[in-house]
C-alpha cells in the first residue's frame, strides 16, 4: 500500500539552523531515499520551495480565486513529502521515523487511495 508522509517544520526555525546542518539534513534524506529504492519502497521524494512562494486557487460558484501565500497561517509549513510503498501502517510509520524532518518537526503519515482508470494504475 501506498503512503504519503507529509513532513511539517517550521521554515523560520530551519533557515536559522547552520547550512551544514540543513546540508546534512538533505544528505540523511537522499540516503534515505536510496534505501528504500533498494527495498522497492520508494515512488518519490521532494523538499519543497518555501511557503511564501505558494499560490492557493479555490473555485466558488464557478469563479476561481488566487491568491499568494499558503492557505493558513500555521506555526509549521508543509516541507516536504515522501511518497512509499509500505506493507502496511505500522511500516509507514517506521519509515516516517526515519526522515530527518521527524526531528525538528512532525511527519502525518497518510494512505493513499486506489483509484481504477488513473494513467498508471491498473484497472
Amino acid at each position: 500500500m501506498k503512503y504519503l508522509l507529509l513532513v511539517h517544520h517550521n521554515e523560520e526555525s530551519f533557515s536559522k539552523m547552520s547550512e551544514e546542518t540543513r546540508k546534512s539534513m538533505l544528505a540523511e534524506s537522499v540516503q534515505l531515499c536510496h534505501q528504500l529504492h533498494g527495498k522497492r519502497q520508494y515512488v518519490h521524494a521532494s523538499p519543497l520551495q518555501p511557503v511564501a512562494t505558494a499560490t492557493v486557487v479555490q473555485v466558488r460558484d464557478g469563479k476561481r480565486s488566487v491568491t499568494d501565500g499558503p492557505f493558513i497561517e500555521t506555526r509549521e509549513q508543509l516541507a516536504g513529502y515522501f511518497l512509499v510503498d509500505a506493507q502496511d501502517l505500522d511500516e509507514a510509520i517506521e519509515i516516517a521515523g526515519r526522515i530527518p524532518g521527524a526531528r525538528i518537526g512532525a511527519v502525518e503519515v497518510r494512505p493513499l487511495r486506489e483509484i481504477a482508470g488513473l494513467p498508471g494504475e491498473c484497472s
